[in-house]
């Protein structure tokens, strides 16, 4: 038994389908934004574009109250898909593999759900966003003023190495930060034969990449977990001459604020000295990237509550392990108080596939659980914004 009613779970999976069929990467959810507007309509939901290609869409509710706000994400990503579903991506290099088609597709069956209550303890605010995957989407729609008037803001993501039925719902943090760095090294170009004659960027970037390993290893505290990786390394332009130049980029995850700024001073620290031991240059560049994503104990026990009420409780757990994934919600919490957690949508018996993989796919069935979550949590928060017990029963 599903929690919510037949029809609008086939209209959703319907959706959903049709999403995946034709995904569009970042910042050009131009066609995904178009559907859900249909959507939208068809309900008498009134919107707008924001953002380019975002839409904020808002359910009146009682005068005088704040709003609760709900997101979903709509991107895809620039991934050949190779799952075999009947329903397979159109475009060739683009995939939904992540599941935001299911996001979009949930947020549009809690709004179904939303306006067919009587009566609405608060305005609902429905945020649908553009360019997760790149880490700019929810930055733009926060300057676009999507949170004005919103007292809190709720989301989740499908997460298949969780059966279907569970919500994976933490306190603290649940995402890390993300942070890209760029570090262009010049040395002196020479012959290969007269090594001597030049400075070598090859060497000096294989021992930095190295010497940047000891950041975690042994400047940051083991009970924070952490990350710094060197992705790409591009040097030299044939075997027998010295490269004068070398391109490193990577990433850096924290969960902890703190960490991150100590992490990002040691790679600035580490780069130059490295650098300039072997008489080279380096010039480092820091893209900022998302904030971490923490959950605090109130919203988790309105999150938990919310999870209580639906007519078929879920199994609650928390997350195993750190997640060390970055995830641009953490632009809304950064002014509103709110609660991120995870829908389980794996099938037993059967090996999940890890996002962002060419195979990557979810159990249909956690789009009621999600629409039907996220209904309840609008409501109970709702309720709890007016002094009422906030189980939205």
């Amino acid at each position: 038994m599903r929690p919510i009613k037949p029809e609008v779970f086939e209209r959703m999976v319907a959706l959903r389908r049709d999403l995946h069929q034709h995904p569009e990467l970042s910042w050009q959810e131009e066609r995904t934004a178009a559907r859900v507007s249909e959507v939208l309509q068809s309900l008498r939901v009134p919107f707008r574009r924001v953002a380019g290609t975002g839409i904020v869409a808002d359910i009146p509710g009682p005068s005088g109250v704040p709003r609760i706000a709900l997101r979903a994400d709509m991107d895809a990503q620039p991934i050949q898909e190779e799952t075999g579903l009947p329903f397979t991506s159109v475009h060739d290099g683009v995939m939904h593999a992540c599941g935001h088609d299911g996001h979009t597709s949930m947020l549009l069956g809690a709004a179904e759900l939303l306006v067919a209550e009587p009566t609405l303890p608060a305005p609902m605010r429905l945020i649908f966003q553009p360019a997760e995957e790149v880490g700019g989407g929810a930055r733009a729609m926060v300057q676009e003023g999507v949170l004005e008037d919103v007292a809190m803001v709720f989301g989740g993501h499908l997460d298949p190495r969780y059966l279907t039925g569970t919500l994976v719902i933490t306190e603290g943090i649940v995402n890390a930060s993300t942070d890209a760095f760029r570090i262009r090294i010049t040395g002196r170009g020479a012959h290969g034969a007269r090594p001597h004659e030049g400075i070598d960027a090859i060497v000096v970037g294989s021992a930095m990449v190295g010497q940047l390993q000891t950041i975690v290893a042994r400047e940051v505290n083991p009970a924070h977990p952490a990350v710094v990786t060197v992705g790409r390394f591009v040097a030299g332009s044939a075997p027998n001459v010295l490269a004068e130049t070398t391109e490193l980029e990577g990433t850096i995850r924290a969960q902890d604020p703190a960490v991150r700024e100590q992490i990002l001073r040691a790679l600035h620290r580490i780069a130059g000295a490295c650098a300039t031991s072997h008489g080279a240059n380096a010039a480092v560049e820091i893209t900022e990237g998302t904030p971490a994503v923490q959950n605090t104990k109130e919203m988790v026990a309105l999150a938990l509550d919310a999870g209580a009420a639906l007519p078929m409780p879920p199994t609650v757990r928390p997350l195993r392990d750190a997640n060390m994934g970055g995830e641009d919600f953490g632009w809304y919490l950064q002014h509103k108080p709110g609660c991120f957690i995870r829908f389980g949508a794996g099938t037993p018996g059967e090996e999940s596939k890890p996002a962002h993989s060419s195979q990557f796919t979810f159990d249909e069935e956690a789009l009621a659980i999600g629409a039907a979550w996220l209904h309840r949590v609008a409501i109970t928060a709702g309720h709890r914004l007016r002094g009422g017990p906030g189980d939205g029963g």
